[in-house]
């Protein structure tokens, strides 16, 4: 793994409330390769946007990194100080926001926030600065780049604020860049021009990236390899095209169906039945078990570990502990 740049060992981030300890991220484990863009998926709650907080160190109160290891080129960012991470940030990894209104400061122009973000990170003129935040608001294919550096946030478009995010999160170069819900708010026109924006990136500068999203169509477009998380741990880890078209884990499996396919008509959509735990109301056994159609009383007691399953794929299920039960899932994906 000598070309891993981020790899993420037993990760618990857990919110400690009056009421206990919520475990928000439960031992998630995950690496990322250099020029590789990396999906994690799920639903809501499962943990996605509290993992991409915990590698920037932005995890709000009462929310803190209790476990586990976040190694960057090596060096563990759950022991860095504020200082270093302050010279991470933005420098190293940059992060586009999932609500670019909220995270653009209103009362500041475009150009005072990407030039602030380039001068905490190196050493030259503020007009050399400005000269930059042009080049990078044009790499993002934004119109009239010299206008739209002295306008404020709420004069710009929802594309057009996201397409600012990329530029302030891409404008240091970033090793690594952590994209949550990127597109979630935009239409399927942009949302594709962003998309294709990000791969550009990707190719040109090495850029690794890290895709938070729900959206499967997005990950099978984007990326080369898929987490799939649930109730705060990773339930299935692939290559994308393996992952599609073998799913190993029932979660992996039941979010496949859920898509809907316009070449098949169907009277009712696949939907999984229940809803994703609150977390750390399950205190035994597999968090899926209550809503797998697979699961037997061994789920129901002990917690399964992540097991390679073959063709690069690992899954958290026990299915897969013999080859009988494997078989089991195995056809019942075809």
């Amino acid at each position: 793994m000598e070309d891993t740049i981020l790899e993420i060992k037993g990760l618990k981030t857990h919110f400690l409330t009056d009421s206990g300890q919520i475990p928000a991220v439960n031992g998630v484990d995950l690496h990322l390769k250099k020029g590789e863009i990396l999906g994690i998926v799920g639903e809501s709650g499962c943990g996605k946007s509290v993992t991409s907080l915990s590698i920037m160190q932005l995890v709000q109160h009462p929310g803190k990194i209790v476990g586990g290891e976040i190694l960057f080129n090596g060096e563990d960012l759950v022991h860095a100080k504020e200082k270093r991470m302050r010279q991470i940030r933005g420098n190293k990894i940059g992060m586009i926001f999932q609500e670019p209104m909220t995270s653009l400061n209103p009362v500041f122009t475009i150009g005072n926030q990407l030039i602030e973000a380039i001068l905490i990170h190196n050493k030259i003129s503020k007009r050399e600065a400005r000269m930059r935040a042009i080049e990078m608001l044009n790499l993002v294919g934004l119109p009239r780049a010299n206008e739209l550096v002295d306008e404020y946030p709420h004069q710009l478009s929802g594309g057009m604020r996201q397409r600012v995010m990329i530029a302030m999160a891409m404008v240091c170069e970033p090793e690594i860049l952590i994209a949550d819900e990127p597109t979630t708010a935009l239409d399927v026109t942009i949302q594709a021009q962003i998309l294709e924006l990000m791969k550009k990136l990707n190719k040109e500068t090495n850029t690794s990236i890290i895709m938070i999203t729900h959206d499967l169509g997005v990950v099978a477009e984007m990326c080369d390899r898929i987490a799939v998380m649930y109730s705060g741990k990773v339930v299935e880890e692939g290559d994308t095209k393996s992952l599609f078209k073998n799913p190993q884990h029932p979660y992996t499996k039941g979010l496949i169906e859920s898509v809907p396919d316009v070449r098949t008509k169907k009277d009712r959509l696949f939907s999984i039945p229940g809803s994703v735990p609150i977390p750390g109301s399950i205190k035994k056994g597999c968090h899926f078990a209550e809503r797998c159609p697979y699961a037997f009383d061994t789920c129901r007691e002990v917690a399964p570990s992540l097991l390679d399953v073959g063709n690069g794929q690992r899954a958290r299920c026990h299915l897969h502990e013999t080859e009988a039960k494997a078989t089991l899932l195995q056809g019942a994906s075809h």
